[in-house]
């Protein structure tokens, strides 16, 4: 009796006997001939990384780095796992047909596709198998039966009784042609759901076994018991593999969203002719449908790796193709293309094999927002403000990739709206073969104010700390951010040291972002940026060289507007220019107007001769000029460690309005590079590699020079190991360093080196501050380093005394 499958579809005249102790299939001399491959173990679920929803939650104030993992999430609400569906992708299989004997047998069919299967076919088969794995879990809670036949005798699967359970002991695969017994390691195994130790009944032993003789994998496929004295039972299941002719061509194609073909039932009443007449018309469909596929995104590299293995061994075996079957998996869920499947081989006993893919396309793409319960709500930001942060990967057409989840919650993060990020792909009910990706948004409270308070603290007597005064100080902020829904937002801040009298020293911040100056719906991605503020910090230009008595210090207090534009050409590197109108005074430490700097006398006296601190000389300057920063930024993360490059370059114009009407031109140039030492293997939980840190910057200024705005060099971000602006204040400078980062288990320690010149242009700043303080105008350190949290504990040589110092720094140098 002949068994045929037409697009995936087993088609049978009438079921077969269930009476012969075997399964034999006889195969067609056609040219073409398909099989399609049974489902691995890997493959029991369409993504075979079984990926969770990609979820982020960045905290409230502080966002915290953002985490994206494929792990169980406990937060709320609970989304459920992502487990795709086989049968969404697989039942658009391509065309399969096979010729088994009259023999008819109680396996039902043959290793080609014999058998009763025209109410389902192979999937139906396959997923009725699913069905007897749940009802192995029940049985296995109840008790068996022994056999109750003699010991180490070899039972037939029909002479079973069908009112009886039996428990399996072993499992034994035994192949026919090598005449060996193959261990579990072999890939067949993979196919079978039975289990030693488990419970079946006659039933359920033959639906395992129909299922492999209708696989396509075997000639022929036998399963017989040996009884045990125990009243169990051993299962040997023999086999004969599937081969086909050699092949020296491969294809791959995409056969995700093709269109199941309908069953096709074929009268078995035809002649011989019609019956070849209609395998040739469902071949020529085949070769229409494979036509219309897309090609799969399969690299040259490894086509070219497949065909060394069709080449080398020959005549086209069952294990073969699960090698190949293997291979093609492993670089898509290498690649993160975790929903990839193989379903099917076609055109097997011709030159060429073709390997169908499901590929897992997105076919929709949705956002939704969720109040603070995880119920569906309508959100205050517009969708468009979402949709830009979306990777190209993760839009409607193309197939989903892991890492473009993770990239689409580091983008959406970013924007500092959402308290909570899902990504969660699913199987597409509507569309075999395709993947919907929700993303779940829970959105930050649109107003938040925030107050800090302090106290200093200073040694008291006896050296028991005290307060220096009962005064508070601390900061007020507040926020309100996604103005009409498109990330507009305000924010200030204000500072001082004394909420009582907060008029000596009130420091403030107020901005207005709003980004996509351009329009939501412009590529261009631009954010304009106006401010007014108010600072005081501690200048280091007039700061004491070695040996000298403490200099008193200078405030300088910065006042006015500013407004800028970035533009965003990466995520990281970016374009900035603007104007600022500012007022900067100069103030001693009682806070009163200081035209010149200070100096100890011998005497113990202050003098006021020192280098003048502002431009005007009158100790407040006034002026506009204009800035421009550019950063081109490819630095990545390797297992934590930055490697990559980072360049930028800062220009600040005079535009001659102002006091003393200041021109000028100061420019800086920064490179740091991050050299990787050692390749490694990138992933969750891997040691990152050492790494060699180089590192260069340059200042310079042409034009009207105050000598706040001189260069100034040492201190933990210029020169380690002294103090800021211990080494000089200059016109131009150069700095060198190097660092060698060696991780140690989950820190690491680096070993640095570094070097800064005034380049002899500390004489050209109005009052030499160099020479007036002793500084040196050169210094150079070196040291060693462990990183703490946050925190970088040094040993630094100060080169210039030859003596080394302990300092404890937060953040990072470069």
């Amino acid at each position: 009796m002949s068994a045929f499958c037409a697009a995936g579809n087993l088609l049978t005249p009438r079921p077969p006997p269930l009476s012969s102790p075997s399964s034999r299939s006889k195969r067609s001399t056609s040219s073409t001939l398909y099989s399609l491959l049974p489902p691995s173990s890997s493959s029991r679920t369409l993504c075979s990384q079984n990926p969770k929803p990609l979820k982020s939650t960045p905290s409230y104030s502080t966002p915290k780095p953002l985490r994206s993992e494929l792990s169980n999430s406990t937060s709320e609400p609970s989304v459920p796992h992502f487990v795709l569906k086989v049968i969404a992708f697989c039942s658009s299989s391509a065309l399969i047909f096979f010729i088994s004997d009259g023999g008819g047998n109680w396996g039902n069919g043959g290793g080609g596709g014999g058998g009763d299967g025209g109410d389902g076919g192979f999937w139906k088969k396959f997923f009725s198998s699913l069905a007897i794995a749940k009802e192995e879990e029940a049985a296995q809670s109840q008790e068996w039966d022994s056999h109750g036949l003699p010991a180490n005798i070899v039972v037939q699967l029909n002479k079973l009784s069908g009112f009886k359970k039996y428990k399996v002991s072993d499992i034994l695969f035994f192949d026919q042609r090598r005449r060996t017994t193959v261990g579990t390691e072999d890939s067949f195994f993979e196919m079978v759901s039975l289990r030693p130790g488990g419970i079946y009944t006659k039933t359920q032993l033959q639906k395992e076994l129909e299922t492999l003789a209708t696989c396509g994998m075997f000639e022929k496929v036998d399963l017989e018991g040996k009884t045990n004295p125990d009243g169990t039972i051993a299962v040997t299941i023999s086999f004969a593999e599937s081969t086909w002719q050699s092949a020296d061509k491969f294809r791959c194609i995409n056969v995700g969203l093709m269109p199941q073909s309908k069953p096709i039932e074929m009268d078995p009443d035809m002649t011989d002719k019609e019956k070849l007449e209609y395998f040739r018309s469902q071949e020529k469909d085949y070769r229409r449908r494979i036509d219309r596929a897309r090609p799969c995104l399969l690299p040259m590299p490894v086509h070219r790796e497949v065909l060394q293995m069709l080449r080398e061994q020959g005549k086209v075996s069952a294990r073969l193709l699960q090698k190949i079957r293997d291979r093609v998996q492993k670089w898509y869920h290498d690649e993160g293309y975790a929903c990839a499947q193989v379903v099917n081989f076609g055109n097997l006993n011709t030159k060429e094999v073709v390997c169908e893919v499901v590929e897992g396309d997105v076919t929709q793409l949705v956002i939704q927002f969720q109040d603070k319960l995880g119920n569906v709500v309508e959100g205050n930001t517009q969708l468009p403000v979402v949709w830009r942060e979306l990777p190209k990967q993760l839009r409607v057409g193309q197939v989903f990739n892991i890492e473009a989840g993770k990239q689409a919650l580091r983008n959406i993060n970013s924007l500092g709206l959402f308290s909570n990020i899902e990504v969660n792909p699913r199987a597409d009910e509507k569309s075999e073969g395709g993947i919907v990706v929700e993303i779940k948004l829970k959105e930050l409270d649109q107003k938040s104010a925030e107050v800090s308070t302090e106290w200093s603290i200073v040694p008291g007597r006896q050296g028991r700390p005290t307060l220096a005064s009962i005064q508070p100080g601390g900061t007020v902020s507040f926020e309100h951010r996604n103005l009409k829904g498109l990330n507009r937002s305000i924010l200030g801040s204000v500072t001082t040291s004394n909420f009582f009298n907060p008029q000596d020293d009130l420091a403030f911040k107020f901005e207005y972002v709003h980004p996509y100056l351009d329009g939501v719906y412009n590529t261009r991605n631009r954010t304009l940026r106006a401010s007014c503020f108010n600072s005081r910090k501690l200048s280091p230009v007039f700061t004491g060289g070695p040996g000298i008595d403490e200099v008193p210090p200078i405030w300088v207090d910065r006042s006015g507007v500013k407004a800028n534009i970035t533009e965003n050409f990466t995520r990281q590197s970016k374009f900035t220019y603007g104007l600022v109108m500012e007022e900067i005074t100069t103030r001693d430490e009682s806070s009163h107007i200081s035209a010149q700097g200070q100096r100890v006398l011998p005497s113990g006296g202050i003098s006021t001769d020192g280098p003048p601190t502002t431009l005007s000389g009158t100790g407040i300057d006034r002026m506009v000029f204009a800035q421009a920063n550019i950063t081109r930024d490819n630095t990545k993360f390797v297992n934590g460690a930055i490697i990559g490059e980072r360049n930028v370059f800062q220009l600040d114009q005079g535009l001659g309005v102002g006091s003393n009407f200041p021109f000028f031109n100061r420019h800086q140039l920064t490179v740091t590079k991050f050299l990787q030492l050692k390749p490694v293997e990138e992933g969750a939980g891997k040691p990152p590699p050492p790494v060699l840190v180089l590192h260069g910057h340059y200042g310079g200024c042409v034009g009207d020079l105050p000598s706040y705005d001189a260069f100034t060099l040492g201190g933990p971000y210029s020169v380690r190991g002294y103090n800021m602006g211990e080494l000089g204040a200059a016109r131009n400078i150069l700095e060198v360093a190097a660092e060698l980062r060696v991780p140690v288990r989950n820190t690491h320690v680096y070993a640095f080196a570094e070097h800064g010149n005034d380049l002899g242009s500390s004489k050209d700043v109005k009052g030499n501050p160099t020479e007036v303080y002793r500084r040196m105008g050169q210094g150079s350190s070196y040291g060693v380093g462990v990183k703490l949290g946050l925190v970088r504990a040094e040993y630094a040589v100060d080169h210039n005394s030859g003596t080394g110092a302990v300092f404890f720094r937060f953040g990072e140098r470069f």
